[in-house]
């Protein structure tokens, strides 16, 4: 027992300690319970464990919202929790490029690396949490990624949190950020990844929890299952999440098809399926596949879901009553049980100690991990264009940066994030990297007409004053001061100073706002976001000594509804949300001189949430002007345009000319920012457009009349640096898209259509403005002839390709080689990746590159959604893109002889 008293407090000790039943009593038996014994396989614990739990405790595991079962020493779990691009909504994190921006790079070692860092800062969140007694929501061990859905169609709002739209590097990216996240030791994992959502989901957003998708079986094998299967197979993911959607009628989450014929007996898969949240009422209401809830938990489970993601739905918490009447069997809640404590038992949570437990909360954003974000952000970022103008080089000059994701907190840090320390905007990025030239900044837009922007710091030329207070009241002496810029800050489970050690503060700014000309103005102040608990937001706007407005952004748990009003709902789960409201609020200016303005915000009651920013809506030909103003004398101008996840993410209530529900209805740059870019353009100065988005733009103007396009994403805490520095030439730029840039959405199928007729790369008969794969660099590079191990192997054999690769220019960097391979299938896609390898070269070296290309990238699907190796030649070329937008490329024909037939 000594060692256990020494022993750092882990999960499961710490609930131990706590609980009725603590660990010393359960400990101190002289043959403690065998899921106590850390030397037992994890399967065989977890089978003891469940076999002590009652019918009723079981059906209370199977929740999202896991209660905790005292006489038997386990705590309450909360299984969810996210990682994306980050460990999110629990505060301060490392925030790397979002996923599509990491499909960018190209580069599976780097995708793991990152994986592997998140991980590590998830663990440093997790050991914090224990100590403290803190079992809530997105501080566990289970993350909910990553999303390996194919991004079909650039209209989805959630395509940004995808890898593209190619099965091939899906399947690439996602294998490596698995590796990264549970790491070397299957039965050790540093924390368990989740492939989502499992499968053909990409939108519309606005239809998701009724859609029904039809789907060929050539489609669903060739196109849409296979990052699936390559996370299982390849990756040994350990849990997989079902879509909100139906296939053919039967919703995901209770398919047979998907988790039994394909899931579970084609690929092995051995962890645990999740339902996306509130998905199990959607198998009923929104699919009508079982007459309520608890029959909609009986067939899911049948099916193979094991845990329900409810949060305030009822759920599996259903099916003790479901087995008292007869309508599903025991065995099957026990089953789903022993894979959740499975998995738990691998994390260590029933341990004294493990590998894991000593990794401090000070990993999560330090500097070792912030490099990686930087290495990440500039390898995401693709150049599209370039007639020279850059790298920006030479004398000091007069730099005009416009535009409104110039200086956009949520343009760098995206959806499904954590909260960025010390995020570095493009304008920030710039400013740095050109200290002795002359800049002059100027918004110049909003990001879409109807869209509120954050107050830019052009509007308060002196700084605003920022007074931090230990009390939520502001009273008392301020415990921190300082100037801020702007008012733009994102403080999720966060706090907004070193020196704070409350979730009970406030915060006043005050200053002189200046506005670029007289008009009315209209402003929204909004609070930051706390779901899924309830704290509480006051705020107050003083304008020239006069007080504007105040009140709640936040009621807070007063307001909030509570869990026993929820038929169903988990007793773990906290109160239904009360519902914040953004402060609007509006000023005729007439003039404009300085005036004086304070904000006023004030967090209390739950630490989670928490921020403040300040938007306006100005008039659209103030901000126009100003920015032709700052341009006039500029030598260069960068234009940062794009989008926000305010306007493209996950089932959103917007709609506007544009947008609807997350989604785009149009995928052309919005109408604000192309009169900002013509405007300028008129000036005759030389135009750079940096697009930071999520998805693709048609910038078709920009294509024709700017001199340089730079396709940023959203970059991350350290996106700024990056963008700076490749504009600068300190980074050579050699990201790839991981999607389509189409020029219009005229041509493609209708949104709802799953079909890939005249979709994605494969399949697109049209002229895409930039096809998949597409980037340029730099540098220039030449590929020798293509020597392949064999010209004719049997089928079911892999081949390798090998080709030397030139750097002919005199600026080191790096080289995607892409592999492209054309079947012999009579109707098959146009080409297809099955390759690729980014390497680095110095000014003049070569390279041999061997990309080893296996039978199953070589294989074919049938009308009837069979797999299999055709007789007969195939085509295969290596080059910098696809084969039609190659800049350099070599090619060979190669002959397989005879057929084979491949596992689903």
């Amino acid at each position: 027992m000594k060692q256990f008293a020494q022993a750092r407090l882990t999960f499961a000790t710490l609930a131990f300690a706590t609980l009725t039943w603590g660990a010393s009593s359960l400990l101190a038996q002289s043959k403690p319970f065998p899921y106590l014994d850390s030397s037992l396989p994890a399967a065989l614990r977890a089978h003891d464990v469940v076999s002590r739990m009652t019918l009723d405790e079981k059906a209370a595991q199977l929740e999202d919202w896991a209660t905790a079962i005292p006489r038997l020493g386990i705590p309450d779990y909360q299984t969810w929790n996210e990682a994306l691009h980050g460990v999110a909504n629990s505060g301060y994190a490392t925030v790397f490029p979002q996923a599509i921006g990491m499909a960018a790079t190209w580069n599976p070692a780097l995708v793991q690396q990152m994986g592997d860092v998140i991980s590590t800062e998830g663990r440093a969140k997790f050991n914090q949490a224990q100590s403290e007694g803190n079992h809530r929501i997105f501080y566990g061990l289970t993350f909910w990624s990553p999303n390996i859905n194919i991004f079909r169609d650039p209209r989805w709002g959630r395509g940004q949190e995808t890898y593209g739209e190619d099965p091939f590097l899906t399947s690439k990216m996602g294998v490596a950020f698995i590796t990264g996240v549970q790491g070397p030791d299957p039965e050790h994992p540093k924390a368990i990844a989740t492939s989502k959502h499992f499968a053909v989901h990409s939108g519309p957003e606005s239809q998701r929890h009724g859609f029904n998708v039809e789907v060929s079986p050539r489609d669903l094998e060739e196109t849409y299952l296979p990052a699936f299967r390559s996370t299982v197979v390849d990756g040994h993911v350990k849990s997989v999440m079902c879509a909100y959607n139906a296939i053919d009628g039967v919703a995901a989450c209770a398919n047979p098809m998907l988790l039994q014929e394909h899931l579970r007996q084609a690929w092995n898969f051995k962890g645990f399926v999740v339902s996306d949240c509130g998905a199990i009422v959607d198998v009923t209401k929104g699919h009508h596949n079982a007459p309520d809830v608890l029959h909609a938990s009986a067939i899911s489970i049948q099916a193979g879901t094991d845990l329900s993601c409810s949060m305030w739905n009822p759920g599996f918490n259903t099916l003790a009553d479901a087995v008292r009447k007869g309508v599903v069997s025991e065995d099957l809640l026990t089953r789903s049980a022993e894979r959740l404590y499975t998995a738990r038992m691998q994390l260590g949570m029933f341990d004294i100690s493990g590998p894991y437990d000593r990794i401090p909360f000070a990993e999560n954003g330090s500097e070792q991990h912030r490099q990686i974000a930087l290495q990440a952000a500039e390898q995401s970022l693709v150049l599209l264009k370039n007639d020279g103008v850059l790298p920006l080089s030479g004398k000091p000059r007069h730099i005009a940066i416009i535009g409104p994701t110039a200086d956009l907190l949520d343009s760098l840090e995206g959806n499904y994030n954590g909260t960025a320390i010390r995020p570095v905007s493009p304008l920030d990025g710039l400013l740095t990297q050109f200290p002795q030239d002359t800049i002059r900044y100027a918004q110049g837009a909003t990001l879409a007409e109807g869209i509120a922007i954050p107050v830019p710091r052009t509007a308060f030329p002196s700084g605003l004053k920022t007074e931090i207070f230990a009390t939520p009241d502001w009273t008392g002496r301020p415990l921190a001061l300082r100037t801020d810029s702007e008012i733009q800050y994102d403080w999720r489970e966060a706090l907004p100073s070193p020196e704070l050690h409350t979730h009970d503060y406030s915060v006043r700014w005050s200053g002189a706002i200046e506005v670029p000309a007289a008009g009315h103005y209209s402003f929204t102040l909004e609070g930051g976001n706390g779901f899924p608990y309830s704290p509480t937001e006051k705020y107050r706007v003083v304008f020239d000594g006069k007080t504007l407005t105040s009140g709640d952004l936040n009621p807070g748990a007063a307001g909030a509804g509570t869990a026993s009003s929820l038929l169903g709902g988990s007793p773990t789960t906290p109160p239904k949300m009360s519902n914040p409201k953004p402060a609007k609020f509006e000023v005729d200016f007439t003039d404009t001189r300085p005036h004086q303005i304070e904000v006023w915000y004030s967090h209390s009651g739950d630490r989670a949430g928490g921020g403040a920013t300040l938007s306006w809506e100005p008039p659209a030909q103030a901000q126009l002007a100003e920015a032709v103003s700052a341009v006039r004398d500029a030598d260069v101008v960068l234009a940062f345009v794009g989008l926000s996840p305010r306007l493209e993410g996950e089932e959103m209530s917007i709609k506007i000319d544009g947008f609807n529900g997350g989604d785009r209805t149009n995928i052309s740059l919005p109408a604000s920012q192309q009169r900002l870019l013509e405007a300028v353009s008129a000036t005759g100065k030389p135009l750079v457009v940096v697009s930071l988005t999520g998805s693709a733009l048609a910038l078709t103007w920009a294509k024709e009349h700017a001199n340089a396009i730079l396709q940023g994403w959203y970059p991350g805490v350290e996106g700024g640096t990056a963008i700076a520095r490749t504009l600068a030439g300190l980074n050579n730029p050699a990201g790839r898209l991981p999607i389509t840039f189409y020029a219009g959405t005229q041509d493609l199928p209708d949104f709802t259509d799953y079909s890939l007729k005249n979709r994605t790369y494969r399949y697109y008969t049209g002229t895409p403005l930039w096809g998949f794969g597409y980037g340029v660099s730099y540098s220039t590079f030449h590929y020798a002839p293509v020597k392949l191990s064999t010209t004719s192997i049997e089928a079911g054999k892999p081949i390798t390709a090998s080709v030397i690769v030139t750097n002919t220019s005199n600026r080191s960097g790096d080289e995607v080689v892409e592999a492209y391979i054309k079947t012999p299938q009579v109707d098959a896609p146009l080409h297809s990746l099955v390759g690729f390898e980014r390497v680095h070269l110095a000014a003049g070296e070569h390279r041999e590159v061997q990309l080893k290309i296996d039978a199953r990238a070589l294989s074919s699907v049938d009308s009837q959604g069979q797999r299999s190796i055709l007789p007969g030649v195939y085509h295969l070329v290596l080059g910098d893109a696809q084969p039609q937008e190659a800049l350099s490329k070599s090619e060979a024909s190669f002959t397989v002889v005879g057929r084979a037939e491949s596992q689903k």
